[in-house]
């Protein structure tokens, strides 16, 4: 992790309020990893991933805090069955071989009022640095006597970078799919007892 800043240190103070030290786990209920890719070149094919656990720690300061997190890839959801299937299959994320992907943070750092989470997301057996755009939502206290906090983050990987190659060419030019895949968590995540 990097050292903290006095700029990490005044955005705590400052523009979190209720911050708390801890380590969370990601509640999958009241949470969402979602995606997008451009298809055909003119629109966005959205889906998300309904299986995934993780652990966040979030140090005395926001720049000591980490992130662990694995998506079950078989779970994925585009809402399209036939296409989810293809996207399973060796072709795209062959989900028999490689059936997770993960993510771990190396640093976090402040941008404004929010943050930067530097990292490495392991793909089909391949490790590459993803950065993470974060706002923190908050924390306080939950319906059942615990205590949540909420991450929202976004992110662009390229997945030919990680060997996922399989495309089509449309008859006007350009390609079925996107190489560039957009991001999106929405997350909640309790604190550990």
């Amino acid at each position: 992790m990097t050292t903290t800043t006095a700029s990490s240190a005044n955005v705590a103070r400052s523009t979190l309020p209720g911050y708390l030290a801890g380590k969370w786990i990601i509640d999958p209920i009241h949470s969402e990893v979602g995606f997008s890719a451009r298809h055909m070149m003119v629109s966005k094919v959205r889906g998300k991933f309904t299986a995934f656990s993780g652990e966040i720690i979030t140090g005395s300061e926001p720049s000591a805090s980490s992130v662990i997190a694995t998506i079950q890839i078989v779970s994925i959801d585009t809402a399209n069955t036939d296409r989810d299937n293809h996207i399973r299959s060796a072709d795209f994320l062959d989900v028999a071989t490689f059936p997770t992907m993960t993510y771990k943070s190396s640093s976090v750092r402040a941008d404004g009022n929010d943050f930067v989470v530097d990292g490495e997301l392991t793909l089909k057996g391949v490790t590459k640095p993803m950065q993470l755009s974060l706002e923190l939502g908050g924390f306080g206290p939950d319906a059942f006597g615990g205590t949540r906090a909420g991450f929202s983050a976004t992110g662009k990987l390229s997945r030919s970078e990680f060997g996922v190659n399989f495309n089509a060419v449309i008859e006007a030019g350009g390609v079925v799919v996107s190489d560039i895949i957009n991001i999106s968590m929405e997350i909640e995540a309790v604190l550990a007892t």
